[in-house]
């Protein structure tokens, strides 16, 4: 199976940045895509921003022009830069990868596909 890791939340003022990673472990031999999702109370959760192994990248109208999302293929890694963080960020962030390949001996083929994957998540707090 798949693991996912989030760290670097924590609590900012408005106007402060931010930097998320998330490190997928396991035999992995590829990532089709990761990204980035925000769960606020009581509201459902929310796609921030998300990178193909290609490197096209999409964002939410909300964090466009704030947030960067980059990725580091050979480390499994993915991280978010927010910038200009703003009262409205505040939110549990996920991690989530998506068309994982995974080295498995009980396939013909040798590896398995997931069709995603979630981290546990990493609290953000932005004060005014």
């Amino acid at each position: 199976q798949v693991q996912l890791v989030e760290s670097g939340g924590g609590l900012v003022q408005a106007g402060g940045s931010l930097r998320l990673s998330c490190a997928a472990s396991g035999s992995i031999l590829s990532i089709n895509a990761m990204g980035w999702y925000r769960q606020a109370p009581g509201e459902q959760r929310e796609l921030v921003a998300a990178s193909t192994s290609g490197g096209s990248t999409n964002y939410a109208d909300s964090v466009k022009g704030r947030f960067t999302i980059s990725r580091d293929n050979a480390k499994n890694t993915v991280y978010l830069q927010m910038n200009s963080l703003k009262p409205e960020d505040t939110a549990v962030y996920y991690c989530n990868a998506q068309g994982v390949r995974v080295r498995s001996q009980f396939y013909a083929l040798g590896y398995r596909n997931y069709n995603d994957a979630w981290g546990q998540g990493t609290q953000v707090t932005v004060s005014s």
